[in-house]
C-alpha cells in the first residue's frame, strides 16, 4: 500500500523562515525542511493501481500557480490539547479553488470526497498525545503571531508518498506537475 497526498512546496527562503520559528515548545516534534509543505488533499493508503490512477488524474489539473504569503501561526487541538502548530497562508481563494479541483479529479476516479474543512497551512510541529505544553504553546503562538512574508509563488503540484517510521513521517515526492 502507498500512503499518498497532494501538496505544494514553498521556496527555500520561506522554509528557512519557518525553520527559524521552531523552538520553545519542549514536547514538539518539529518538522524538518524536507517535511514543509501545504497539503491540498490527503489521499491515504491505496494500492498501486489506484496510485497510478491518482497520478494520471492529476496530469489534467490546470490552474495558475498560487501566489501567497505567510500570515501568522495557529494550532489545532484534539480534546482540548494542542496537537499541531502551523503557519497560515493567505489569500485562501486560489488555494481553495485548487483544493476543489484536485478533490473533484480524485472523486472522478472513485475516491471518497474530502470531508474535512480546508484551511491552508504548513504544519510546523506535532505534539505527542498527553503532552502538557499548553503554556509553552501559548507563548510560542504569541511570539510568532506576526510571522509574515513577501508574496511567493507555489509553482508545482506534487504527489507525495508518506513513509511512517519511529522518527516520524518521511515524505517522498513521486511526481510533480508545473502550474501555469
Amino acid at each position: 500500500m502507498h500512503r499518498l497526498f497532494v501538496a505544494l512546496r514553498p521556496p527555500s527562503i520561506i522554509r528557512d523562515a519557518l525553520v527559524d520559528t521552531m523552538d520553545g515548545v519542549t514536547d514538539a516534534r518539529w518538522q524538518d525542511d524536507e517535511q514543509l509543505h501545504l497539503t491540498l488533499r490527503f489521499i491515504g493508503a491505496v494500492d498501486r493501481p489506484v496510485g497510478e490512477d491518482v497520478a494520471a488524474s492529476l496530469t489534467f489539473i490546470h490552474a495558475a500557480a498560487p501566489t501567497v504569503s505567510l500570515a501568522g501561526v495557529g494550532q489545532f487541538d484534539r480534546r482540548g490539547k494542542t496537537d499541531t502548530l502551523w503557519a497560515a497562508l493567505m489569500p485562501h481563494d486560489a488555494l481553495t479553488a485548487l483544493h476543489h479541483k484536485i478533490d473533484q479529479a480524485l472523486v472522478r476516479i472513485g475516491l471518497e470526497p474530502e470531508r474535512r474543512a480546508f484551511l491552508p497551512h504548513i504544519t510546523l510541529a506535532r505534539l505527542a498525545r498527553g503532552a502538557n505544553a499548553e503554556a509553552e504553546v501559548e507563548c510560542w503562538l504569541a511570539r510568532h503571531a506576526g510571522v509574515t512574508s513577501a508574496p511567493f509563488v507555489l509553482p508545482h503540484l506534487i504527489l507525495y508518498e508518506s513513509h511512517l517510521g519511529r522518527a516520524g513521517a518521511e515524505y517522498e515526492p513521486i511526481a510533480r506537475w508545473p502550474l501555469a
